[in-house]
């Protein structure tokens, strides 16, 4: 997974550009019970090997006049009899872009962020979803002014930070992850996204485009 991060970024680097943070690749799965959200972030192995069959996570953002963005896409390593990434892992993901509806449905003008929140999650919750949200605006930081929508530790509300208004003309990291159980696995996968958008007069868009599906990659 290291190997593919100093690809990402290298590949930064010859194209003028940098990061905000260091970006991650993260592996779930088959046999391996799931970890805590943050050890997808900060405690992975040092040395983990991309295997067929894993459903990798990527979290990357950069840095583009004054600006910073701030995703999270999955992608899976097709076995050597796969054509296509497995139905019950492009049934998870659905729940992920599920949630991600329901969170930006919410976003009103005037709205703090622990309402936005506590909206969402509730009705996440009655859809029958897992759901943790941690949404944060985006600007001249990557964790930029305004409203904080949840924090991966603190789904009852953010104090303070949280109790700041939704405004139009902003841009948010709709950052948020479902956990789903999977019967083939045995085990639950969590589905982690994040996608920059903006909320203007006409509402929320996402400003470009969101991953609706998880990439297939073709192992040698």
């Amino acid at each position: 997974t290291d190997d593919v991060v100093w690809f990402f970024r290298q590949k930064l680097n010859d194209l003028g550009l940098r990061t905000w943070f260091h970006p991650t690749v993260d592996i779930q799965r088959n046999k391996e019970q799931l970890g805590s959200h943050i050890t997808s972030f900060s405690k992975r192995p040092s040395e983990n090997i991309i295997q067929k069959g894993d459903l990798l996570h990527c979290d990357f953002g950069i840095s583009y006049l004054r600006l910073n963005t701030d995703c999270q896409q999955h992608a899976y390593v097709l076995k050597d009899d796969e054509t296509e990434v497995p139905k019950f892992l492009k049934t998870a993901f659905k729940k992920g872009n599920r949630l991600q509806d329901i969170l930006t449905s919410n976003f009103m003008e005037g709205s703090t962020g622990n309402e936005i929140l506590l909206r969402s999650l509730k009705q996440a919750k009655e859809e029958g979803l897992r759901p943790s949200i941690y949404t944060h605006p985006l600007g001249l930081y990557g964790h930029s002014s305004g409203p904080t929508i949840g924090m991966w530790d603190s789904q009852g509300g953010v104090p303070f930070n949280g109790d700041y208004p939704l405004h139009i003309n902003t841009a948010y990291a709709i950052e948020l992850n479902v956990t789903v159980p999977i019967e083939q696995w045995n085990r639950d996968i969590r589905i982690m996204l994040e996608e920059p958008g903006f909320f203007g007069a006409d509402g929320f868009r996402y400003i470009n485009t969101r991953q609706e599906d998880i990439r297939p990659i073709k192992a040698n």
